[in-house]
């Protein structure tokens, strides 16, 4: 089984517990108006063109094995860590992400997922990995459509599949930006929902990137953000969602 992998990370910090390698699969069914890997959002290998240095191929193909072998190989020097796989959207190869794990046996291994795949794809990667790190955006249609250009109501079923009929450990990842998830409405909201969910060990609310404009550039798109990416929004003290918060820095976003 091939896939396409558009970077990998080696020794980061940020991306689950210990030294860890972070393997990011292209390809995302999103759309988000924030995001911040817009090489990663096409499936196919492109080109990319920065400004200043020539341009180079963005993803490369590996065969299931070799890519977990070339993985096997790095992690032994990784004390406490293990495999990350990112995106994109992971999930979106889901069957070449099936295969790698399989091979990964005894590793441990997380999958960093907007959730937004089918419910059979997700419990069968839920099932193999270590744990999920789980991207929440928005909470009802209307908006979720708005500002990544999906629905999030398959998005919330998996999220409750996961709480109530999976014991695979999960943490929520949410972007914390002004005049969208920063906000009373949204906040609220996610109060209601965290009421509902029984194992969430934590939530990460990442800060926007402002590096992504320059990626936007070399993928010969524009970066065109309908809210201030150089806001700095805070958590309101009044917000209590019973599970473990903090904030990320920029420097801690892959």
């Amino acid at each position: 089984m091939e896939g396409t992998v558009f970077d990998i990370s080696e020794g980061s910090i940020h991306d689950g517990p210990g030294m860890r390698i972070t393997v990011f699969l292209k390809g995302c069914p999103l759309r988000c108006n924030w995001c911040h890997s817009p090489e990663g959002q096409h499936p196919e290998t492109e080109m990319l063109v920065p400004s200043g240095v020539p341009p180079y191929p963005c993803g490369k193909v590996w065969q299931a094995e070799k890519l977990a072998d070339y993985l096997k190989k790095r992690l032994r020097f990784l004390e406490n860590g293990g495999v990350t796989f990112s995106g994109g959207e992971p999930l979106m190869q889901s069957k070449f992400l099936l295969e790698v794990l399989q091979f990964l046996i005894g590793y441990h291994t997380i999958a960093d997922t907007c959730g937004f795949v089918s419910s059979e794809e997700f419990a069968a990667v839920a099932q193999k990995v270590s744990m999920i790190f789980f991207g929440l955006k928005l909470l009802d249609d209307e908006s979720s459509v708005r500002w990544t250009g999906r629905p999030c109501s398959p998005v919330l079923q998996n999220l409750l599949r996961l709480d109530r009929e999976t014991a695979t450990p999960y943490r929520l990842r949410i972007p914390l930006l002004a005049g969208i998830t920063a906000e009373t409405d949204y906040l609220k909201k996610l109060e209601r929902l965290c009421a509902q969910l029984q194992r969430a060990e934590g939530i990460d609310f990442l800060p926007s990137n402002p590096e992504a404009g320059a990626k936007y550039a070399a993928c010969g798109r524009v970066f065109a953000p309908e809210y201030d990416p150089s806001a700095t929004p805070v958590l309101p003290t009044w917000f209590s969602p019973g599970i473990p918060c903090r904030l990320l820095s920029p420097g801690e976003i892959s």
